[in-house]
């Protein structure tokens, strides 16, 4: 892996840009998260306290320490409206997982293809991932179509895998290999 700073470098995009999170990113991070609608098919409740926003930044920035969690702010017009991230991340295997989150008010306008879009590009170009995995709830219909776009391929289905909020949800599991990300990318 190829990072090394103290800090994620920040990718840029036409229209976002995805950097590193900072603590006066608390108040916008517990905004997206405290959002019933986002965090609908997140794999943890919505945040009810800020003090849950100041624990993921703190997650955020352990993770990144570790080398397993790369989580940047996707940032639009000077505002952070959602995160992209690359989590359980596994250098000898060259994988990782992907997951995002936008703000509601910005759903439908592209934002959120644009950005992970661009977080695949690093994770294949300098990072040197092979492939890059999702897990998503099978409801939630406008993540998996952004996946789709992108090249990702449904693998399976896995069965009750999430407990949240007092609800039992399924998974379905997709991936992306590197080569079909060019490929895709190339048309």
């Amino acid at each position: 892996m190829v990072l090394g700073d103290d800090r994620l470098p920040t990718l840029t995009a036409a229209r976002v840009s995805l950097r590193w999170l900072e603590l006066a990113d608390v108040p916008a991070l517990f905004t997206l998260f405290s959002d019933p609608e986002v965090a609908r098919f997140w794999s943890s409740p919505a945040m009810t306290a800020l003090g849950q926003a100041q624990r993921l930044l703190a997650q955020i920035h352990n993770g990144y320490a570790r080398g397993d969690l790369l989580q940047w702010g996707i940032e639009h017009d000077g505002a952070i409206i959602g995160t992209c991230t690359l989590s359980h991340v596994e250098v000898d295997h060259r994988r990782a997982e992907v997951g995002f989150a936008l703000a509601r008010n910005h759903w439908g306008q592209g934002l959120a293809r644009e950005a992970v879009s661009r977080l695949l590009g690093f994770a294949f170009g300098p990072l040197e991932l092979h492939r890059v995995e999702a897990d998503v709830d099978p409801r939630n219909a406008r993540s998996l179509g952004l996946l789709a776009s992108l090249g990702f391929r449904r693998e399976g289905l896995l069965r009750e895998r999430w407990h949240v909020a007092g609800e039992i949800c399924d998974a379905v599991f997709l991936g992306l290999l590197a080569r079909d990300f060019e490929a895709h990318s190339a048309v």
